[in-house]
């Protein structure tokens, strides 16, 4: 009897020795991973700052882009900067045709309008160049002068500290203005300022300094 029961037990330890390994198998793995979903540290999203907004009047904000270097006329925008070979007080610039909304002017008609202001006495050509420029380089004939780099704020002084600053009348609001520089730049930067400021009847040179002297035009020092 003994003998016989021998052979069952053997028979059911080997058919149980898998399941056992089984089960022990699946708990170390299932220990160890729950060990690593543990020490693994979880992803913190990161929160974007938001944007700051500065809200500043037009007036400001032309005062800025002429003053920094970025000038330009109503809808345009150009950047301009002063050639290292020059001195301080001068400025090299240049552009291409102005601005859609003014009046374009040729050597022409500005050599015409020299030779006979009598023919539009409304007309004011004004040099918005920087005073050192003007009295190393001359003026077109009959300009007045408002530094646009150095005095954007001009065109919305009133007449009386206008005139204090720059000695001679402000231009009237019908009156016709015309503006030149360099190469254009900071002429439209002024055209662009004098629009905002009420001028309609409002002109640019872009060909400015620079042309004006290369096709020979007359000089007023």
């Amino acid at each position: 009897m003994a003998m016989a029961m021998a052979p069952r037990r053997a028979l059911r330890a080997a058919v149980g020795a898998p399941a056992r390994q089984a089960t022990t198998a699946a708990a170390f793995f299932g220990t160890v991973s729950s060990t690593k979903a543990a020490t693994t540290p979880s992803r913190v999203p990161r929160v974007l700052p938001r944007p700051r907004i500065i809200a500043t009047s037009a007036l400001q904000q032309q005062r800025r882009a002429v003053v920094g270097g970025v000038v330009g006329g109503r809808g345009t925008t150009t950047r301009w900067s002063s050639s290292s070979s020059s001195s301080s007080s001068s400025g090299s610039d240049s552009a291409p045709a102005g601005s859609s909304s003014n009046k374009i002017w040729t050597f022409e008609e500005i050599r015409d309008l020299t030779s006979s202001p009598t023919a539009k006495p409304n007309v004011t050509i004004i040099d918005v160049r920087e005073p050192g420029e003007i009295a190393s380089t001359g003026r077109i004939p009959g300009a007045v002068n408002i530094p646009v780099t150095s005095a954007p704020e001009a065109f919305h002084a009133d007449a009386a500290d206008f005139e204090d600053r720059f000695g001679f009348a402000r231009p009237p609001a019908d009156a016709e203005v015309l503006f030149y520089c360099k190469a254009g730049v900071r002429s439209r930067a002024a055209a662009g300022l004098a629009r905002d400021a009420g001028w309609v009847r409002v002109g640019e040179y872009p060909g400015s300094w620079a042309d004006w002297v290369a096709k020979g035009g007359k000089v007023e020092r």
